[in-house]
């Protein structure tokens, strides 16, 4: 009688370098296909324009000074007073001479409080100023 000696099977494994691989071009794939959008923290209801342009890129980005409905200023997010917005306009002006204000109002914002942004701009010595609008659609 001749007995067959069994082998002893090993128990089965996961190949974790293969899973690893899986997923990291799921990632890749996930990162390539998604679309960040920027939202700022201020909710601003701009004005329409018809004469709306485009922004493109610029070798000299303005300085955007915000100002939402309840009149506030804001300047890199960050709210300010109508003392230190002359403050920064004038150390940013000393730095850059060709600096451009870009006002971007809510479009129900006080209209004195812009205009005391106009004044502060012009007694800095800004020489262009923009304001931001929406297309009319």
């Amino acid at each position: 009688m001749r007995f067959h000696v069994r082998k002893r099977r090993s128990a089965p494994a996961v190949i974790i370098v293969a899973l690893i691989d899986v997923l990291i071009v799921l990632v890749v794939f996930l990162l390539v296909t998604t679309t960040f959008k920027q939202q700022t923290q201020l909710k601003l209801a701009l004005p329409d324009s018809s004469q709306a342009k485009k922004s493109g890129a610029n070798e000299n980005p303005p300085l955007v000074v915000s100002v939402d409905a309840k009149g506030i200023y804001y300047i890199e997010k960050i709210a300010r007073t109508l003392e230190q917005v002359r403050d920064e306009l004038r150390t940013r002006t000393a730095q850059n001479p060709q600096l451009v204000l870009a006002i971007n109002a809510d479009e129900s914002a006080p209209w004195g409080r812009i205009v005391k942004l106009r004044d502060a701009a012009g007694e800095t010595g800004i020489k262009s100023l923009v304001a931001f609008t929406k297309d009319k659609q």
